[in-house]
């Protein structure tokens, strides 16, 4: 028997809350890459560490919280939360993968679609393995061309996204560019959604209200969303996360930071004498006459 499924039981509340958390993710990830990039060593593996929990956690929350308006109307839904949590670090550490490749390697070919290809098949991997969490009397059943759209969904936003967090300065064309993908990942889940029927058991008895999925999800997204509000408090404290550009960048040539007083142009480096050479010494230096 076919259930009745119903995405949308709050109306555009989840759908809209999903997609401002999949931008929040998305425009922090995409700042901590950009940061990684003028800085060496540990400093930029733990930028680039950041920006991919950012990106997996906010694709995560984005994926459950419109999760909150989905029901069987016929049977009670459930979650398995080992898979859950097991989602979210397949989530994190795939686009970490991805990240981590462009930020070490540059905006290469061969980079932007190796870690594109990795990220992209980590947030569909994210999407279906939180489904394959979900608890109830029946069957999920996939259309494998749709599915295999939103796969194609997912790749090309995380290329984009790769491309952008290397190649995309300035506030505002970041901002856009984690819009983009925002959009780009709700396209995603709802087309992977799209693809989904619901077969329930025949045999089975009409099955008691279990537990809301409300009261279920939730507390389960308080730690990512607890990350990300930390993730945008760093974003905000430091200048040259929000505006991308080096600190004295833009001023005048003989402006000083400081008190406004001219600064002085550094001089051409010159070769100076040690003060321990003799004139003997000078004089054996010499070319000789011709």
């Amino acid at each position: 028997m076919q259930g009745t499924v119903d995405g949308f039981t709050y109306g555009l509340v989840t759908p809209v809350t999903a997609f401002l958390m999949a931008c929040l993710g998305a425009a922090l990830g995409l700042r901590c890459t950009t940061r990684s990039l003028r800085t060496r060593g540990v400093s930029r593996a733990g930028w680039l560490a950041l920006g991919a929990t950012s990106i997996g956690s906010g694709i995560w929350t984005m994926h459950f919280i419109a999760m909150l308006g989905f029901t069987v109307r016929e049977a009670p839904v459930s979650y398995d939360r080992p898979l859950t949590y097991a989602s979210l670090a397949v989530a994190v550490v795939m686009v970490g993968v991805g990240i981590f490749l462009v930020g070490y390697r540059g905006a290469t070919r061969m980079a932007l679609v190796t870690g594109g290809t990795i990220t992209g098949l980590g947030v569909a991997s994210m999407h279906y393995l939180g489904m394959a969490g979900m608890n109830f009397e029946g069957r999920f059943e996939y259309d494998t061309l749709t599915v295999a759209f939103s796969v194609v969904i997912a790749v090309v936003a995380a290329t984009a996204a790769l491309w952008a967090a290397v190649s995309v300065h300035g506030f505002l064309p970041s901002l856009c560019a984690s819009v983009v993908m925002g959009v780009a990942v709700s396209g995603m889940h709802y087309t992977g959604m799209a693809a989904l029927q619901v077969h329930l058991h025949p045999d089975a008895a009409p099955s008691p209200p279990g537990e809301d999925p409300t009261s279920l999800l939730l507390p389960m997204m308080i730690g990512p969303g607890c990350f990300l509000l930390l993730a945008a408090v760093v974003v905000m404290i430091d200048p040259l996360m929000v505006t991308g550009t080096p600190q004295g960048a833009g001023r005048p040539l003989g402006h000083h930071p400081g008190n406004g007083a001219p600064m002085t142009s550094i001089p051409v480096q010159r070769r100076h004498t040690p003060p321990y050479e003799t004139a003997s010494r000078r004089a054996y230096r010499q070319p000789p006459d011709h």
